[in-house]
């Protein structure tokens, strides 16, 4: 019997499998002799594994949200609240955080209000004024461990490591404060009820730079919701300016209700969220009035251990009716700086043709 290992050990480490579906993806990553082919190298991401295969699930994701947005639908006349229904079989909100906007992500943002590929954005404060301070000024590339106590007696703010000259705050007070001047006048004579997204889209429309978001937001008529717009340069700003001329009013209450209706008249919804916070919950909670989105795809880092809503897994947001219960929500966790210009390349610039051939038209 010595020359026998012991059964308990051979039981436990050569135990039977059941068998497996057939249809179940076999691991596979890309084979770098067929040469250097990028787009072969991110298809293969969908049975690498691991956050590679998080990272194909969300292409497939939102490209079945595209699908579907191009599928020709009847045009209604309107909702209640007066805005013509969009000729498009899902409507896609895209939110972000102000970091992306200040990284180099807003030029794959840019694109997509560019060619008119989303519908409806969301995003902080300083994802509209990053954009626009951008068009007055420059941003830099730094390093995350230059001392912040020498960055600011130097006068330079760090964004991880980015760097903004506080110069370009100035310029930007120097550009905005005539249009606070002008909102209150419109406000006081002609009884302009201004809301965040009403002033976000005056914004696009005085920037007037192809460079910018806002100016392709305002040009393409795509809503833009900043419920925090206040908190934030253009916070500061109106601050100062209630000093200087007072009684500039923004009214929330009428955002909230276009920005539920967005949701609730769709015919489809899908949410596109890089990042947490208030831009995730925002778009979450607009779809819960129509008993859940569609599709949904979010991309960021948070964990839900600590019960945040940055954090939580799409499987939460089912709980609460935001999205539906027969939906395939991805979860991808990564930084959306390195992950978000890829997945622009295989969906929204893969079908680029089709989702502008009606936007030719018009």
């Amino acid at each position: 019997m010595a020359d026998l290992a012991p059964s308990v050990a051979m039981e436990a480490v050569l135990k039977p499998s059941c068998d497996l579906p057939e249809d179940m993806p076999k691991i596979k990553g890309y084979d770098f002799n067929q040469g250097v082919d990028l787009q072969a190298v991110l298809k293969s991401y969908l049975t690498t594994g691991f956050q590679a295969s998080r990272f194909g699930l969300a292409i497939q994701e939102i490209n079945n949200m595209i699908e579907k947005r191009l599928e020709p639908v009847e045009a209604d006349e309107g909702n209640e609240d007066g805005e013509s229904s969009r000729r498009s079989g899902c409507t896609i909100f895209l939110g972000y955080t102000s970091n992306l906007i200040s990284s180099g992500v807003r030029e794959s943002i840019r694109y997509l209000a560019e060619h008119k590929m989303v519908d409806v954005i969301v995003t902080t404060a300083g994802g509209i004024e990053e954009d626009l301070i951008k068009c007055l000024a420059h941003t830099y590339l730094g390093d995350f461990s230059l001392p912040g106590k020498e960055l600011r007696q130097r006068g330079i703010n760090r964004i991880g490591n980015l760097l903004v000259p506080n110069d370009n705050y100035c310029k930007f007070e120097d550009w905005l404060m005539p249009i606070l001047d002008q909102m209150l006048l419109e406000q006081n004579t002609e009884g302009t009820c201004w809301t965040p997204s009403k002033m976000i889209h005056r914004l696009g429309k005085e920037i007037n730079n192809t460079d910018s978001v806002y100016y392709w937001a305002y040009k393409n008529d795509i809503p833009v919701f900043s419920p925090a717009l206040t908190d934030g340069s253009l916070g500061d700003m109106i601050y100062f300016h209630s000093y200087k001329n007072p009684g500039l009013i923004l009214d929330i209450v009428g955002d909230i209700r276009r920005l539920n209706s967005q949701a609730v008249f769709a015919k489809k919804t899908g949410m596109i969220i890089l990042g947490g916070g208030l831009v995730k919950h925002h778009i979450a909670n607009a779809n819960l009035m129509r008993n859940g989105a569609d599709y949904a795809v979010f991309v960021n880092t948070g964990q839900e251990f600590d019960g945040s809503d940055s954090g939580a897994r799409p499987d939460e947001a089912v709980s609460w009716g935001k999205i539906r219960t027969d939906a395939k929500p991805v979860k991808l966790y990564a930084d959306a700086s390195l992950v978000f210009p890829l997945i622009v390349a295989e969906t929204f610039a893969l079908h680029a043709d089709k989702m502008t051939a009606s936007k030719k038209k018009d």
